[in-house]
């Protein structure tokens, strides 16, 4: 599917897999980060490089949390399979 997207102004096609709508929103996210960052008067390159920099580092930290609430989440189950584990009678677990 393409999909017209604007950044810094300028206008772009992409074609992709994913829902249109989708992709709109994620060119607006860059298209703030890089606003963002041009406020500090760097060429457009090194505006596009921090803002890219500051969106991997975002993603990271966010996979990262999302990692080690799965660990989380997997020690819970195994905790509760355990006590489960336990709580069936002998007769039950040989059946």
């Amino acid at each position: 599917m393409a999909t017209s997207i604007t950044i810094r102004g300028r206008q772009y096609t992409v074609r992709s897999d994913d829902d249109g709508e989708d992709l709109q929103q994620v060119a607006k996210y860059v298209d703030s980060k890089m606003a963002e960052v041009a406020r500090s008067s760097f060429d457009e390159y090194t505006v596009a490089l921090i803002a890219a920099l500051n969106i991997a580092s975002e993603y990271d930290r966010f996979r990262r949390e999302v990692a080690g609430r799965l660990d989380d989440l997997d020690r819970e189950a195994a905790a509760v399979g355990a006590i489960l584990e336990a709580a069936l009678p002998e007769e039950e677990e040989q059946a």
